[in-house]
This record gives C-alpha cells, sequence and structure tokens, in this order.
C-alpha cells in the first residue's frame, strides 16, 4: 500500500483556479423562496477537508425558523407548480442535466474536496447524478391514469395520478449529487414541491446542483434548500406540519426507524433507503478473476462508504485462500491519498469518527482470531485514511459479519454448499443488495429468488442505475427510487366514479 497527500492545488484544480479559490465562487447561503440568504440568526457552520482535517468552508446553518419558511414557500407555490404541464417540468429538468454535464468538472472537484473520494469516482458520481435528471425529464410526460367500464357495467371508472405535495429531503453525505437527484428529479417530474437538507458534512455539492436549478429556470418556492448542523430541531417541526406530506430519507436504519416514528402523526407518505449488509456470493465454479474485479467494484467503490458495498465475502471453500489472496494483491497495490491528487486510488474516510468504527470493528475480529492479509493499521499523519483491508478466519461472533462496517474492510467467510451459503446471505436484518458470482445460470436465477434483497447482482460488482428500481427490503427501507417506480413515490391514486352515460 502506498500513501499520496500531495496538497498541490495548481494540479488539481484545473488552469484558472486554485481549490481554494475554487471553494470562495461557490454558494455558501440558504436558498429558501428563490432567494440565497443567510441563516436567521447568522449563524454558520464549518465544513471540514477529510484529507486534511481543514476547513473547507463555512456555511449559513439553518434554524428551526429558517425551516419552516422553506416550508411555508414550498406549501404556497405547490397548487401553480403541480398545474405546470408536465412538458415545462421535463424542460426544467432537462436544462438542468445539460448545465451539470457541462460542469462536470466542478461537480467533481466539489465532491472530491468535501467528501474525499478520488476525482474519477467523483466523475463517475456526476453522470450518475445527471443521468436521473435526464431520466425524469422523460417521465413526467408519462404520468398517465386509465379509463374503463365497470365489471357490472353501471358506471365507469376513471383513475388518475396527482402530486403527492410538499416534500422534505434528507440526504446523506456519501453520494451528495447523487442522492438528491435522485430525490429531486422524480418529485420535480410529478409536480411536486420540496425542502432539502443536506448532510451537514456535505453540503457543498447540493449547494451547487441548486443553483443550477435556478439557472435551468425552476420557479421560486419549488425546491428549498436549508443545510443545518442541528437536523432534529430543524425537520422535527416539518415532519409535524400538516401541510408536509412526503418524506424521503436516505440513511442509517436507527435514524430511518426514528423518522418512520416521528412520521406516524401525519401520517406521511415515506420513503426509506436505510442500511445495508451486503453479501459477496462466489461459488467454486465462478470465473475468480471476474469474481474478484467484481469485488473490489463492489467494496471500495467510495472507499468502502455506500450502502451498496458488499460487506460479507461467502467464498467457497475450495477457492477461498485463493480468492482473499488475489484480492488482498489487489487492494496493496491501490494507492492511498487525497482524492484531488493525481493517481490516487482511495481517499480518505469521511470523519474521525467513521474512521475509529472501522478500526474497532477490524479490532473486534482480530481479538476473535480474523487475520489480516493486507491493510488492518490506519494510516498516519493528518486526514481520516483507513487503508483496504482483507481478513479471513473470521469467527461468526465477529460484529463486522452483522453491522455494516462502511470502509474498505474486506472479511471473507467460507461455505461448503448452495443452501449454506443462501443461508449466511439471509442471515442479518438487512436487505438491501447482494452479489453471486457462478457459471451456473440456473444457480444465479435461484439466489436471485431465495436471497432476501431488493436488488441483485449476478456476476456484477454494481446494480445501481437511473433506469432501475433502487430500494431494499426488512430494515434496509421503504419504497423505491429511479426506475419507472420512482416518480411513483411522488403520486397519489385518484379514483373518479362516473354515471353510465347511457
Amino acid at each position: 500500500m502506498t500513501f499520496n497527500l500531495d496538497l498541490d492545488p495548481a494540479t488539481t484544480a484545473g488552469p484558472a483556479l486554485s481549490e481554494e479559490a475554487f471553494v470562495a465562487t461557490l454558494p455558501k447561503q440558504l436558498y429558501i423562496d428563490g432567494a440565497w440568504t443567510d441563516s436567521s440568526d447568522g449563524g454558520t457552520s464549518d465544513v471540514e477537508d477529510p484529507s486534511t482535517g481543514a476547513l473547507l468552508a463555512r456555511i449559513a446553518d439553518a434554524t428551526p425558523e429558517d425551516g419552516l419558511r422553506a416550508l411555508d414557500a414550498a406549501a404556497r407555490v405547490q397548487s401553480s407548480w403541480a398545474a405546470t404541464p408536465p412538458r415545462q417540468r421535463g424542460e426544467i429538468l432537462r436544462r438542468a442535466f445539460e448545465i451539470v454535464t457541462a460542469r462536470a468538472d466542478d461537480f467533481a472537484l466539489v465532491m472530491t474536496l468535501e467528501m474525499g473520494k478520488p476525482l474519477a469516482e467523483s466523475r463517475g458520481e456526476v453522470a450518475y447524478g445527471a443521468e436521473f435528471l435526464r431520466w425524469f425529464s422523460e417521465e413526467a410526460v408519462r404520468i398517465s391514469g386509465r379509463y374503463s367500464m365497470a365489471p357490472d357495467g353501471n358506471s365507469r371508472l376513471l383513475v388518475s395520478k396527482r402530486p403527492v405535495g410538499p416534500c422534505l429531503f434528507i440526504t446523506p453525505w456519501n453520494f451528495p449529487l447523487a442522492m438528491a437527484t435522485r430525490k429531486i428529479a422524480p418529485a420535480i417530474a410529478a409536480g411536486c414541491t420540496m425542502v432539502l437538507k443536506p448532510a451537514n458534512l456535505t453540503p457543498l455539492t447540493a449547494l451547487l446542483i441548486t443553483q443550477v436549478f435556478e439557472e435551468a429556470g425552476l420557479p421560486a418556492g419549488v425546491l428549498n434548500v436549508i443545510p443545518t448542523s442541528r437536523p432534529g430541531e430543524v425537520t422535527g417541526p416539518l415532519i409535524r406540519d400538516p401541510r408536509l406530506r412526503k418524506l424521503s430519507f436516505t440513511g442509517s436504519t436507527g435514524v430511518g426507524r426514528q423518522l418512520i416514528a416521528d412520521s406516524a402523526h401525519q401520517v406521511l407518505r415515506t420513503s426509506m433507503e436505510l442500511g445495508g449488509n451486503a453479501p459477496f456470493l462466489v461459488f467454486e465454479d465462478a470465473d475468480l478473476d471476474a469474481a474478484v474485479d467484481g469485488a473490489m467494484v463492489a467494496k471500495l467503490r467510495n472507499m468502502g462508504e455506500a450502502c451498496t458495498a458488499a460487506n460479507r465475502f461467502i467464498v467457497h471453500e475450495s477457492i477461498a485462500a485463493e480468492f482473499s489472496q488475489r484480492l488482498a494483491r489487489r487492494m496493496a497495490g491501490l494507492l492511498l491519498g487525497r482524492g484531488s491528487a493525481e493517481g490516487t486510488n482511495i481517499g480518505p474516510l469521511i470523519d474521525a469518527k467513521s474512521r475509529a468504527k472501522v478500526e474497532d470493528l477490524v479490532q473486534d475480529a482480530v481479538d476473535g482470531g480474523a487475520k489480516i492479509l493486507t491493510g488492518g493499521v490506519a494510516a498516519a499523519g493528518d486526514g481520516y485514511f483507513y487503508p483496504p483491508t482483507v481478513l479471513v478466519d473470521v469467527p461468526e461472533s465477529a460484529r463486522i459479519l452483522q453491522e455494516e462496517v462502511f470502509g474498505p474492510v474486506a472479511p471473507v467467510i467460507s461455505f461448503r454448499t448452495e443452501g449454506e451459503a443462501i443461508a449466511l446471505a439471509n442471515d442479518t436484518e438487512f436487505g438491501l443488495v447482494a452479489y453471486g458470482y457462478t457459471n451456473n445460470l440456473n444457480r444465479g436465477l435461484r439466489l436471485s429468488e431465495q436471497v432476501d434483497v431488493g436488488m441483485f447482482g449476478l456476476n456484477t460488482g454494481i446494480v445501481s442505475n437511473p433506469a432501475a428500481p433502487f430500494g431494499g427490503v426488512k430494515q434496509s427501507g421503504l419504497g423505491r427510487e429511479g426506475g419507472a417506480e420512482g416518480i411513483e413515490e411522488y403520486l397519489e391514486t385518484r379514483y373518479i366514479g362516473i354515471a353510465d352515460p347511457s
């Protein structure tokens, strides 16, 4: 494992601006009712560079009063926005897609600076996040209903769709562009207004995409953005407000459970994309090269800080040792360092708390008898770096097999039979995604049917796609984002009974 902390901004921020000068150009205020504004008490919060632990920017810190002002704006324009022609809503999304695509380098750099991921990964997120804008620009004009005769012939049935109404979005820090666009885009397409509370660790990307929507012609009040360091104080009153009709949250299962409980009083529509504990199954007939390639993607995307990250590697006993050695060699060859430095493969974790959790889970496994093939010791120096790590001989009691590690650690366990592999895969309260490698198509289909998840990757280490429904079962959440299903989360069904016209 090598380490890269090239901090020369001239090598990373393009020919015109240093990183510091670039950050100075970014919006840092709240966005309420079509205007950029300071918080009502003038307060600010700090955004940290996880590569160094140093201050990156100061942004406006929303108060509960600011939250209510944002909901006031969203509620005020809901009716007029819902009446906007679908084509017009779609064209706004299409313009936003084109602007994001044109400014891809800006979005990539801001994500790398505030979240830490390498620029290559940030560019991938820009393409992925922008695609939700294009996808839902096309779905806006495909909202449909139906007209039919009742079975008894005595009346006609008219079924239509209408927007749910004002929404509250709470997004995480790990994919600051994509997690925003895959909520905002279907809401715009459906005719809903919204209040967005981005993660306080990575708010700059959300503010930049807000600027894009403003440029694309989104009317005042439709999108309101309120970063805050006191999320419960700000969002609590909104969730209890009868004008709010929808809550969409991406984050931990623990917080999701509390938000579901809080939403019960107003019987809010909820979408919850929560935690994961993804199994990565490798059978004896798998293409081992392809399986290792897939493992690298499934484990190390976003430094493992993804709900879709492979958390448990369940490998047939006949190939477990070879798979583990190959994976360890690949991981050991990666360059760990500042995300904006040339050649970096793995950036820092998001903060000290996250790194401490990874260290604790690895130490717990080692204390129980696990062996480290590579990594396993946090990098010295500034920033929150942790090296890619492979663990073998992991005991069944190890917490890392039950808890979402959210870091670049791959614990490997083995199995003998297909039934045992499926039982191990399902031995978790979570059910977001699973991966399976086998050259036996029948086995692959059995796995896709018997592993209890919302998404399954067969011979692939990545499943996320804006054209596909994203979401899980069990305690991994409720609802789906993306695909044709994604817009339904923002639509209510209305039935009208019509007397027999004859």
